[in-house]
């Protein structure tokens, strides 16, 4: 079981690059994002909370994102055999640890911590087009500064937690998506060998 981890701010590409891993790797994808606003627009009792904390620009209490995760492996026993891209998890030191937690007592572990690295005026520029093309209610300008202080301040810890452990890998997030991809793809054939 190969795991990895796709990691960086809002409209870093994780979504985009990790359909090209999918693709090209064969893993199983879980985007905690694509999860909850499934249940969003389901409207179940989840989907109520969560969009509570969505819709205000901040992040989902950690004890109810670890739950999910381990209710979405569990009912993908035979999908996730050959390895995980967690995208858009873990997003706090103590996720990461409870991701750790929770893959050790599976036999398994984080592989690799692809870390996208964007500059942030490119950020709010994809994320504001990607409004503009989605309908995403999420992305306009007033919750994107929101989303990005939120990263600040909570999830870039995470950088120096996986470089303390090794496992963090910096991909420069400019530039075409092929041309990402193939960056993404030298760091990963690294690891794996």
């Amino acid at each position: 079981m190969f795991n990895i981890v796709i990691f960086g701010a809002p409209g870093s590409g994780k979504g985009t690059q990790s359909d090209k891993l999918i693709a090209h790797y064969n893993l199983f994808h879980i985007s905690t994002g694509d999860v909850l606003r499934d249940h969003i627009m389901r409207g179940t009792e989840l989907g109520k909370t969560a969009n509570a904390y969505i819709s205000d620009g901040k992040l989902i209490p950690d004890d109810l994102m670890i739950s999910i995760l381990d209710s979405v492996l569990d009912d993908n026993a035979e999908a996730v055999k050959e390895g995980v891209i967690f995208d858009g998890f873990p997003r706090t030191i103590p996720q990461a640890k409870s991701l750790k937690a929770m893959l050790e007592k599976r036999g398994a572990k984080v592989n690799i911590v692809l870390g996208l690295e964007v500059d942030e005026a490119e950020l709010i520029d994809r994320l504001i087009k990607r409004g503009l093309e989605s309908g995403r209610s999420d992305d306009n300008l007033e919750t994107i500064k929101k989303r990005l202080v939120v990263y600040h301040n909570q999830t870039s810890p995470l950088k120096q937690y996986y470089l303390d452990e090794g496992k963090y890998a910096a991909i420069e997030g400019s530039g075409s998506i092929d041309a990402i991809f193939n960056r993404i793809k030298d760091a990963v054939d690294k690891v794996r060998g």
